[in-house]
């Protein structure tokens, strides 16, 4: 009789505990909450990419400004190369490690010129020729 005692005792903890998950597991409101959030994240990511977007910058990398002495050395650069007008310079997403300078010609088109930490032109890229890409 003592050891009946015993696993009535034991199992009585166990099945609570069994019963308590079973009634937290099958709760609308934790999974509610749960999709709520996913979809809320969801949101504020996609307003961003919207807001990306309307600012005309379609990729999802972030490309930091240039600034002070290497903004004035590779826009210089650039332009020696490629004359025009610079549009923007920034932090190379695509080429990490690179300077991007935009130069728009005096044709109207645009480039996109990448320097090396050097401010050696190494790389160009015409505006304009991934919508074409995405088109085929």
């Amino acid at each position: 009789m003592c050891a009946l005692s015993r696993r009535a005792v034991l199992a009585a903890p166990c099945a609570v505990l069994m019963f308590a998950l079973v009634a937290c597991g099958g709760s609308d409101s934790g999974s509610d909450s749960k999709a709520a959030d996913t979809q809320q994240q969801a949101q504020s990511a996609g307003g961003a990419e919207a807001g990306g977007e309307a600012a005309g910058d379609t990729d999802d990398k972030k490309e930091p400004p240039l600034t002070g002495d290497i903004k004035t050395k590779a826009e210089a650069a650039a332009i020696a190369a490629y004359p025009g007008t610079v549009v923007k310079s920034e932090k190379g997403a695509e080429k990490p490690g690179m300077y991007a300078v935009e130069v728009k010609q005096a044709d109207g088109s645009s480039i996109e010129v990448y320097l090396d930490k050097s401010y050696k032109v190494t790389d160009t890229k015409k505006e304009g020729t991934e919508e074409a890409d995405d088109a085929s």
